[in-house]
């Protein structure tokens, strides 16, 4: 076949998360190639990959749709498990259960389950403490289904009441998270979007008396005064992985599937909300919800947690 080839195509981990700190088996093999062809030219593969996991068919969606709808189901089982004293590793199980017995092969991703202080750890895994009464539970977790992921965080009380303050938080969060949903729409750039959305974070933070004009006038642009609670991004790109392949210095287009997840977290108060849905964006319009089923308002969840 190299005969008639002009061409080779070499596959590499060009992942903008990706770590590799060893010579893999395909790094090996392009070596051994290129030493064993020196006159056939080398072309990248990763960007026509991209192009086509970052843009999904109709029956990806429905995927990514199914392992959402299995999402939905383990979060409605916990609402009425979740009581002060259950410990978080009890609350990953029932998720756990959940999701195999509607023919999931489990977990897209290590689920975060953490109460308290502990969901101000944003990669928290240990999932090992016990919920009190008085703490908030951040849940971030999502259904595999043929392969395909979801991603969804919600934030519920223990109690199953907010108090006060976590409800001005948590509805602070939620106002983020509908705005930003505005602007997946094809055109707009993933970099000024990230922007856009830390304006309006900002002006929510000063609404909870959590930042001054005094410390948005004087932040650093490379590191907005909002990152002090806002510290991480708002959405990524999702398919068969949770992190999916993406072109982010193209222009958003129509049936990419992008997550949008603002939060706020305050170690000081002894907790951090975060709020996250998976969307399809449009040709024309808002994103399509592919969580629109799974409650996220606070009243609802008070409502169910009680009922």
């Amino acid at each position: 076949l190299m005969t008639y080839a002009d061409t080779m195509y070499i596959n590499t981990n060009e992942h903008y998360r990706a770590s590799v700190e060893t010579e893999t088996r395909e790094a090996r093999f392009i070596k051994w190639w290129k030493e064993t062809y020196p006159a056939h030219k080398v072309e990248k593969s990763n960007p026509i990959l991209q192009r086509i996991r970052s843009v999904k068919e109709s029956e990806e969606l429905d995927l990514i749709q199914q392992a959402c709808n299995i999402t939905e189901k383990g979060f409605r089982r916990i609402l009425s498990f979740v009581k002060p004293g259950v410990m978080e590793y009890e609350v990953e199980a029932e998720f756990a259960h959940e999701f195999l017995r509607n023919r999931s092969k489990g977990f897209a991703y290590t689920p975060i389950i953490a109460s308290g202080n502990n969901a101000n750890v944003l990669h928290y895994i240990e999932n090992n403490q016990q919920c009190n009464d008085g703490d908030l539970l951040l849940l971030d977790v999502g259904a595999e289904y043929a392969n395909y992921s979801s991603d969804m965080t919600r934030t519920i009380p223990v109690s199953g009441r907010f108090t006060k303050r976590q409800r001005e938080v948590y509805d602070a969060v939620l106002r983020v998270k509908n705005e930003a949903a505005k602007m997946l729409v094809p055109g707009n750039f993933w970099k000024q979007y990230h922007v856009e959305v830390g304006k309006i974070m900002t002006s929510e933070l000063l609404g909870l008396g959590l930042l001054d004009k005094a410390d948005v006038q004087n932040e650093n642009p490379e590191w907005p005064a909002y990152k002090k609670y806002f510290m991480h991004g708002t959405s990524h790109h999702m398919g068969l992985d949770t992190h999916d392949y993406g072109l982010l210095y193209e222009p958003m287009q129509a049936n990419m599937v992008f997550t949008i997840e603002p939060g706020i977290y305050i170690p000081a108060e002894g907790f951090g909300i975060r709020i996250e849905d998976d969307v399809v964006i449009q040709a024309n319009g808002e994103p399509f919800n592919l969580m629109r089923n799974i409650p996220i308002e606070a009243d609802e969840i008070e409502s169910l947690m009680h009922s």
